[in-house]
Formats: C-alpha cells, structure tokens, sequence
C-alpha cells in the first residue's frame, strides 16, 4: 500500500497549528455537524484578523515549533475569500519582515465543503499560493451516502449538495493529485461505507481518511453493521489489488493492540498546542472549545487579541495524556492502540466542566473496526505471501507514513 505525505499533515503533524474561525456560516447544514451554532452573523473583521497576527508573529518566543500551518475554517472558509486573501497576503508580508522563522516553512491549510472551489478569487487564490497551500474537499462518498447527510440550509424541501461539489472534483485533483478526502460516518449512513469508499477512489482521490463521529448518537447493532461494511471493503481493497495505490485510514497496522505506555501514553489531539481565534478575537486551545461547537458547555477562552495568552488556562492542557483522562477499562483494553478520542467532545460530555474525562461513546464502534482491521491484514498478508511479494511489500509499506484519522 503505497501512502503518500497528505496534503493537510504536514511535517508528520509537528508543525504548530494556528486556525482563523473566519465565518459561522455555510451554504449547508450537515446533519452530523458538531458546530450546532453556525450564523451568518460572526464574521471575523480585517482588524481583528490583523491584531491577532502582530500578537502572534511578535511572539516568537511563545511559538518554537519549526513550521506553522495556517488554518482556516468556517463555517464554510471560502465565503470568505476575500479576508482570507489579506490575511495571507499580511502573514507572507510580516514573516519576511521580521525574519521570522517561519518565513518559507508555512502552510495555508483549508477543509471545504467544495461548492465554490471554482469561483475565479478561490482559483486566483490558489494561483497565488499554490507551493504553499493544502486543499481537501470534503465529499462523503456516494450521491446516496453524501445526500443523507450534507444537505443545503434552508426552510424549503431537503436537497443533497453531492452534485454541486462533484462537479469540482476533477479540478481539484488536476491541482492536487495527492490530495485527502475526510468521510464521516453517522449511524445513518453505515451500510454505505464500502461503496462510498469505492467511489472515491473511481473519482481518482487515492487517500481517503475516515472517522465515526465521537458524539454518543450509535445504535443498537452499528457496530455490527460497520464491521460488516468494513469487511466487505476488504475484500474490494484486495481482491482488485487496490492497496498498491490507494489508501483508507480504517486498515492501519498500527491499532488494535494493547498500550505501551512508553510510547502511547500522549493525548490523542493536539488541543493546547494548537490555537484558534474567532471573529471576536478569542483564543481557544482548540476550535471545538468556541461557543459554536459546545452542545451544553460555556466556550473555555484562554485569551484574546488585546492580552494575549493567559498561560495559566492553557497549563491543563500540557498536562493532558491518555492516563489523566482515560477509564482503567480504557488502558488496560486489548486494543486500546487507535481508539480516538476528540478533546472538545471530551469537555462537552462531561458531568462536569472538566477537560480530563474521556468521552468513550465510540468504543463499540472502534472494537468492530478492530475486527474488520485483522480480517484486512490477515487476508492481505496471505495473498502476497501466495503471490511472492510480501517481502516488497513490507520494505516499501515501511518506508511510507500512514495518516492515522
């Protein structure tokens, strides 16, 4: 399975993450969306965008990491072109001014739902910072699985968006051919998992990362549903010889296993050594700690443009690993190694107002992917050991860094 670097991890995921909550608003209303309270009202101003960038920038000393990947997410980011054309234009500016270190060790990072990746400012955009730029699109799968899900807003009849994003796809691939695709799964949605997989991949998208959502909305049976479909996209995978060009974040080596806690004791996300701003100016660990993304919990601020970082609300989250929040049941688990947790979904679940109680309502869930993950390894090893290739096959697949989602 050859597993290209994706365009949005980059430098294996160590560069430090800075997200611009440019709007709230999108032209859909995604069923499965964990902003619950996306407007069209918060949009970020040019003052606040520029203010956030001198804090920044002005302290180097705060910021060590190597490179920084420049996020920008809505809501839909493209609604905002025009802000985010002068946002980068002022970040390209100021970096080379003040020597920074990182000027030339950047990235412009974006996730899209796709409908106007065509327009002429998102293209003369893309023209202009295409060395510097990761683009993915996200697109569900099949028409059926996609219009389940990601519909358009609006009071009228229920309208999938599937053929207003497809159409892009193709342009979007001529300008990013090793770009990434992230699925999400709802139980919904489950039985159309092999084939929306499978159809990506006829769309030329060769790496496809997918997720269960981490909010507690599973039924009775999913699990067994999701295994079955996981199973069944196995067998596709290898019995086509897909797995020498393609990529699917639920087949990894890597989990399933019991911990070592030497090396797996760490928090899954990097909530704390990331940063987000919105349009009010707020800075949160994470965007899923803003209020749009919070179900029954206040958004837990640790500064602002105007004073900066308050170092004392952000020491918990250098604190946090796999022990301080997780159930024993949860370390001591056979096959703990992969099971993910979201930080944000952590602090909303919680009973209390507590960032170190692990949210655990995908377990089922992550135990039947376990299941189908042996039965793909188990199977593949066995074809290549028939065919004469497993040997090629392990030195190359240990040359390559698969993106774990």
């Amino acid at each position: 399975m050859e597993i290209r670097e994706s365009e949005g991890f980059w430098k294996n995921g160590a560069a430090k993450s800075i997200t611009f909550i440019v709007t709230k608003d999108c032209q859909l209303a995604c069923k499965y969306c964990y902003l619950v309270g996306k407007n069209n009202k918060e949009r970020m101003s040019w003052d606040i965008a520029k203010q956030a960038i001198d804090y920044i920038l002005s302290h180097e000393h705060d910021f060590k990491e190597e490179s920084v990947t420049w996020d920008f997410i809505g809501g839909e980011p493209f609604l905002e072109i025009d802000l985010i054309d002068q946002i980068c234009d002022y970040l390209k500016k100021e970096m080379f001014r003040l020597n920074h270190h990182w000027f030339n060790s950047y990235r412009f990072s974006f996730s899209t739902n796709g409908i106007n990746y065509d327009s002429e400012k998102v293209q003369n955009f893309i023209k202009k910072n295409r060395e510097h730029l990761s683009i993915g699109i996200t697109i569900d799968g099949t028409k059926e699985k996609h219009d389940i899900n990601r519909i358009w807003k609006g009071d009228g009849p229920e309208r999938g968006s599937y053929d207003d994003v497809v159409r892009n796809i193709p342009l979007w691939m001529s300008q990013f051919p090793h770009g990434s695709t992230k699925v999400t799964i709802s139980t919904d949605d489950l039985s159309y998992i092999k084939d929306s997989v499978l159809h990506l991949y006829s769309l030329h998208i060769h790496e496809v990362n997918i997720n269960c959502v981490f909010e507690d909305v599973w039924k009775e049976g999913d699990d067994l549903i999701f295994e079955d479909q996981l199973i069944q996209l196995a067998d596709a995978i290898i019995d086509n010889n897909l797995y020498s060009d393609y990529f699917c974040s639920f087949f990894s080596e890597s989990i399933g296993k019991p911990l070592n806690q030497m090396i797996d004791n760490h928090n899954w996300c990097g909530a704390g050594n990331m940063l987000a701003v919105d349009a009010a100016g707020n800075f949160y660990p994470c965007t899923r700690f803003a209020a749009y993304s919070l179900r029954t919990k206040k958004p837990l601020i640790i500064g602002n443009v105007r004073d900066g970082i308050d170092k004392n609300k952000l020491r918990p989250f250098l604190t946090l690993d796999r022990t301080t929040q997780s159930k024993p049941e949860c370390i001591d688990c056979e096959v703990a190694s992969g099971c993910a947790w979201c930080q944000g979904e952590n602090y909303d679940a919680a009973e209390t107002s507590t960032i170190y109680q692990r949210a655990t309502a995908i377990c089922k869930m992550h135990k039947a992917r376990v299941r189908a993950n042996n039965y793909y390894w188990n199977k593949l090893y066995r074809k290549l050991e028939l065919e004469g290739k497993r040997e090629e096959f392990e030195k190359n697949h240990k040359k390559s860094n698969p993106v774990i989602c």
